[in-house]
């Protein structure tokens, strides 16, 4: 359940624009489980790049946000590989950060 709600706060802090928050909001639960290879760990690792990517380009740091960026659309590729209660929320995040990244990044 924590995975969830954590999943969920993160998509209501992208949608306010808070992008910094957002990344706090799942790191919470990604940083306990760090170092495991699991495919919902590596793939809340590359939400939290996404929302790193969008703050950084709030900043104006247009080159770091596109080679972070760069970092979430191959972690991307493991929602295919997540089998969790928290996969829906995780497609409404991509989806989100892909529609954000496209007026923020030219992505």
């Amino acid at each position: 359940m924590a995975k969830e709600r954590a999943c969920a706060r993160f998509v209501r802090l992208i949608e306010a624009g808070d992008y910094f928050d957002a990344h706090e909001a799942l790191e919470a639960v990604w940083f306990p489980q760090r170092h495991t290879k699991a495919p919902e760990v590596r793939l809340q690792r590359g939400l939290i790049n996404g929302a790193v990517a969008l703050e950084l380009a709030k900043r104006g740091r247009l080159e770091p946000a596109k080679r972070v960026w760069r970092v979430y659309l191959r972690r991307r590729a493991l929602l295919e590989e997540v089998k969790s209660a928290a996969l829906p929320c995780y497609h409404k995040a991509d989806r989100l950060l892909r529609d954000l990244a496209k007026k923020a990044l030219g992505a």
